[in-house]
């Protein structure tokens, strides 16, 4: 347990405040990460994202943790070679085995001293795995500031939609093959 945890009742994790496993992972985008257009390839921010969420989210289970999915990747405005991205990550949310991470991504050159600007952001679902791959339990996370309350309440209504959308979505599929509409070519 951290110093930064505070205790639950018997038998649960101790919740941990956001703090305690927030991020910055800073990188300069070179001639190596261009795609075609001349600007940084999005997959390469992409990554970026996944490995800073990734890190915080075994940060705060306190072990391995794989990404389930990523919601809203925005690109906001391009980044240029030369350009310092600086990726901040966080967890917003908690559930028993699964958490919401929020990215913020921004960017400046890496020769002027120019205040950075936000150009993406993102929010992943990540697992907490055990060495056999299976979903184990993770603390909560424990909202410091206002903004992190927001954060909180928002990723609530996020996972609501998620899961709203993955039940309509299964529904629709079991009842077209139910009517013999779906063949074996489709996804």
């Amino acid at each position: 347990m951290t110093e930064n945890a505070t205790s639950g009742p018997e038998g649960e994790l101790a919740g941990k405040p956001t703090s305690v496993s927030r991020i910055t992972l800073s990188h300069i985008m070179t001639a190596g990460d261009a795609n075609l257009l001349g600007t940084v390839h999005g997959g390469v921010i992409m990554k970026l994202v996944d490995d800073a969420a990734g890190a915080v989210a075994g940060r705060h289970s306190g072990g391995p943790a794989v990404t389930a999915s990523m919601d809203e990747m925005a690109f906001l405005e391009p980044v240029r070679i030369g350009d310092l991205v600086h990726v901040r990550a966080q967890v917003n949310w908690t559930g028993r085995s699964s958490m919401e991470v929020g990215v913020r991504v921004l960017a400046e050159r890496w020769n002027e001293s120019s205040p950075a600007q936000q150009v993406g952001s993102a929010y992943l679902v990540f697992a907490a795995v055990d060495e056999h791959g299976k979903p184990r339990t993770v603390p909560p996370v424990i909202p410091e500031t206002e903004r992190d309350k927001r954060r909180y309440q928002e990723a609530q209504i996020r996972r609501t939609h998620r899961l709203a959308r993955r039940r309509a979505i299964m529904e629709l599929r079991e009842r077209h093959v139910a009517e013999g509409l779906d063949g074996a070519d489709g996804a």
